[in-house]
C-alpha cells in the first residue's frame, strides 16, 4: 500500500464513520451508540466467513477472528483507528450541538 492509499484510506474511513456514528446519534438520539457498536463493524471487516458462523460455530468463529485482530498490520490498525475516530467526534459533535440548543429529531 502506498502512501496515498493510506492517506485515502484514513481519511475515508475517518469521514465514512463520523457520517454513520452521526446520524444513528441522531436519530436513535444517542451520543455514543456507534462508538459501542464500532467493535463489532470492525471484527466483520476482518473476519472472512459469513455472519452465520458466529451463531453456528461461535467458539471457533470468535476464536478464528481474535486471531486475525492480533495479526493485523499498522497500517490496518492505524486505518481502522481512523474510523473509531470518527465515531468518537461525531459524539462530541452531537454533545455539543445538543448543548447549544440544537433539537435533532
Amino acid at each position: 500500500m502506498n502512501i496515498v492509499q493510506f492517506a485515502v484510506s484514513i481519511l475515508l474511513f475517518f469521514v465514512l464513520f463520523f457520517g454513520i456514528g452521526f446520524l444513528l446519534n441522531m436519530i436513535l438520539r444517542s451520543s455514543w451508540i456507534m462508538a459501542f457498536v464500532y467493535p463489532i463493524v470492525v471484527l466483520l471487516i476482518v473476519d472472512n466467513f459469513k455472519i452465520s458462523r458466529y451463531f453456528t460455530d461461535t467458539v471457533a468463529a470468535f476464536s478464528e477472528v481474535f486471531g486475525h485482530v492480533i495479526r493485523l498490520q499498522l497500517v490496518d490498525i492505524v486505518i481502522l483507528s481512523s474510523g473509531f475516530a470518527g465515531t468518537i467526534v461525531a459524539g462530541l459533535i452531537i454533545k455539543w450541538l445538543r448543548k447549544n440548543g440544537y433539537q435533532m429529531f
